[in-house]
């Protein structure tokens, strides 16, 4: 039984990390994984120019939307990345324990813009306002469900904060959850120099 499950009565919740697109994910599940929480990743979705440190994702995760939440059965007690789309999927009665990624938005559009560079993808689609404004409705959807979800407790991170000073935010997020973490090693896996598309 890892640390984090020793913490709860059974079933321990599911470490949930959320966020939009290119909101610093994939850090927070590197983070938790060095501080010594179990992770729930595959490797169909490898490293690649825009994230060379991983995905950490997990392929059931993107069947939410048809209804397979079966696999939810062994994540109690382990992190699991889902994005804000899916949220709402997840069954009522899952205890939760949900990181949430901010990101200024800005730098969301234009990591995804990069993002498609890099693969050789059209970005003319990418209207900046557009977008944002979609952000802004799809987040204030997601709040709102939050405050009505029982069984779920999340804490706010913002990426930035994280990445300029790991020493002092990364602290709240072992104590979210539990305590156990080892907080020196989830400070040392945070690498500033992939902080890219900063906002001016």
């Amino acid at each position: 039984m890892n640390p984090f499950q020793r913490l709860f009565s059974r079933p321990a919740p599911v470490v949930v990390v959320s966020g939009l697109p290119r909101s610093g994910t994939s850090l927070m599940m590197q983070m938790l994984g060095a501080g010594g929480l179990p992770l729930l990743t595959d490797s169909h979705r490898p490293p690649d120019a825009s994230n060379p440190r991983g995905y950490y994702e997990y392929a059931p995760v993107k069947r939410m939307h048809l209804g397979e939440t079966a696999w939810l059965g062994m994540a109690h007690g382990r992190a699991v990345k889902i994005v804000t789309a899916l949220l709402t999927m997840l069954p009522p009665d899952v205890p939760v324990r949900l990181i949430m990624m901010h990101r200024d938005l800005d730098e969301v559009v234009r990591s995804q813009r990069a993002m498609l560079t890099r693969l050789h993808k059209p970005t003319d689609h990418l209207d900046v306002g557009r977008l944002k404004a979609e952000y802004l409705a799809h987040l204030s959807a997601v709040q709102g469900w939050l405050e009505r979800r029982a069984h779920l407790t999340w804490l706010d991170v913002h990426y930035a904060e994280v990445v300029c000073a790991p020493h002092l935010h990364v602290p709240p997020v072992a104590s979210f959850l539990g305590g156990k973490l080892d907080v020196s090693a989830m400070v040392q896996a945070v690498e500033p120099v992939l902080y890219r598309e900063r906002a001016l």
